[in-house]
């Protein structure tokens, strides 16, 4: 009884969750809608297909133009051509090898043995990509439906062309996918996170030494940051590829400022690293409570400000490259500047604080080090 009734609980989750996916599709643009989009466009696709091959034609085997037009409604544009030419290549080649099994064996069952091995191989060509398998599933189509000829062959080939050209043309011409909101939403979770923890942390080394469970909390933290950035990256890539071969580029405001765009998941991941690094050394130094190598207020007050100023910084980088219409170029220049500043502060007071530690003066130097990096790789940004 109980397992029913946590199957019960868990299929009323998901529906409240489909339901919460709708009414967000219906209020307002987002993913969800675009997916709904894409759903309808494929529908769509295969219905112009089968009207025009099936009803219309009364081609023989019309099924094949529904079939190839539904699956190539994919989500860019660019995936719908590459993905396209690719599946009627392994199509062409199942129904060409199939065909001529069938015409020189009598029994169906002696072809099934002799062809789909081979087409299952011909579907591992690396340049067939995810399509291969349709080799198989054409030759199969061959073998158990309908006669077997050179004509059928054709039809057959002929059909998928026109499927596929269907399928194309309506993902390209009615309302092609574009990522460039869910980049920039990406980005911005990044960039938000980063300033966020430098901060926090910042503020908790100003207090004074923290304890364990608060650096472990800032040190889990920063692993999630490298894992938002790598989101935020593969989301660039998508928008790239959405871009591509796509008519809605050429369209006022969706321009992507690509280099922008890079220039802001360099200086994510340099804050990632530096995020990671020093909240490491926080948590191993603070793990053990009898530790000595707690540095004094003269290292931790310059370096809480370092990170209160990387993160100023960060807020002026990222609003430039990621909201294009914002012009903040001349505040990422003086935050740079007092950032530059600050680490040289840093860097006089470093080796009076450790004279005599050489495990504490290696320690904060490799932190240190980050840290020139991190304040290099903002000021180039600064100046492009």
């Amino acid at each position: 009884m109980r397992w029913f009734q946590e199957k019960v609980s868990a299929a009323r989750r998901h529906a409240r969750g489909a339901g919460r996916s709708v009414r967000r599709a219906w209020k307002e643009p987002g993913r969800e809608r675009d997916v709904a989009f894409q759903a309808a466009k494929a529908a769509l696709a295969a219905g112009v297909a089968w009207a025009v091959v099936g009803w219309w034609l009364q081609a023989p085997m019309a099924f094949m133009a529904p079939w190839v037009a539904i699956v190539l409604v994919e989500s860019t544009v660019y995936r719908s051509i590459a993905h396209g030419l690719q599946q009627l290549a392994a199509i062409a080649t199942g129904t060409v090898v199939a065909t001529a099994c069938a015409m020189v064996l009598d029994s169906t069952l002696v072809a099934m043995a002799l062809v789909l091995p081979v087409a299952v191989l011909l579907g591992n060509w690396r340049r067939l990509g995810s399509q291969g398998i349709y080799a198989a599933t054409a030759a199969l189509f061959v073998l158990t439906s309908g006669p077997v000829g050179v004509g059928a062959a054709g039809a057959r080939i002929a059909e998928a062309v026109f499927g596929a050209v269907v399928g194309i043309a309506v993902n390209a011409l009615i309302r092609p996918p574009l990522y460039l909101r869910d980049t920039r939403a990406a980005l911005d979770n990044a960039a938000r996170e980063a300033q966020d923890l430098l901060g926090d942390v910042a503020d908790g080394l100003a207090r004074g030494r923290p304890d364990a469970d608060e650096a472990t909390g800032w040190h889990d933290r920063a692993l999630r940051l490298d894992r938002l950035v790598d989101e935020a990256r593969s989301a660039v890539g998508w928008t790239r590829e959405s871009l591509r071969a796509n008519p809605r580029r050429r369209r006022p405001g969706v321009a992507v400022p690509e280099q922008h765009y890079d220039d802001v998941l360099t200086v994510l991941d340099d804050v990632a690293v530096h995020a990671a690094g020093v909240t490491r050394t926080i948590l191993e130094v603070c793990a053990r409570d009898d530790d000595p190598r707690w540095p004094g207020r003269e290292i931790t007050g310059p370096y809480a400000d370092f990170l209160h100023r990387t993160a100023h910084a960060l807020h002026w980088c990222t609003s430039a490259r990621v909201t294009p219409d914002e012009d903040p170029d001349p505040p990422l220049q003086e935050a740079t500047e007092v950032l530059r500043h600050t680490l040289d502060d840093l860097r006089r007071r470093l080796p009076d604080a450790v004279p005599d530690d050489p495990d504490g003066l290696a320690t904060y130097g490799t932190l240190l080090n980050q840290a020139r990096r991190l304040a290099d790789r903002l000021e180039h940004s600064g100046r492009r």
